[in-house]
């Protein structure tokens, strides 16, 4: 679920502010340009799930060369991968049952091992997520 949309840049001090013109409200800034995209991404990823989770159509991204501007302003493309984006926010644990040997269960429990942890560890390494 990768989304792009088109972003208004308006040098602003100190910086540049932003806005989605495809998503109303959606108003950001940075200190630089560096920032300002840093934080459109943010903006277009908070806004875009939250359409989601409340069951609203996602709109049609705007052609760049198509959206009007004033001044100073330019049109930047900012994309966010809303699957990574959801998956980071919903880290919600879940109880899962599992069975070791008894004598592997003794020895950890003498060593103060966080089972969760080491699971967690594991199952990370396993998949190669970061």
């Amino acid at each position: 679920m990768i989304y792009v949309f088109p972003a208004i840049f308006t040098p602003a001090e100190p910086g540049y502010a932003m806005r989605f013109p495809d998503l109303p409200g959606t108003n950001s800034q940075g200190k630089d340009l560096a920032d300002a995209i840093y934080m459109a991404r943010d903006a277009l990823a908070s806004w875009l799930d939250y359409l989601m989770d409340e069951g609203e159509d996602i709109p049609n991204p705007s052609i760049a060369n198509k959206v009007s501007l004033d001044g100073e302003q330019f049109v930047t493309m900012i994309d966010v991968d809303m699957t990574a984006y959801r998956r980071h926010k919903n880290s919600k644990s879940v109880k899962k049952t599992l069975s070791i040997p008894s004598w592997l269960n003794e020895e950890a429990e003498a060593h103060n091992v966080n089972f969760s942890s080491i699971l967690q560890d594991a199952l990370k390494e396993h998949l190669g997520i970061n």
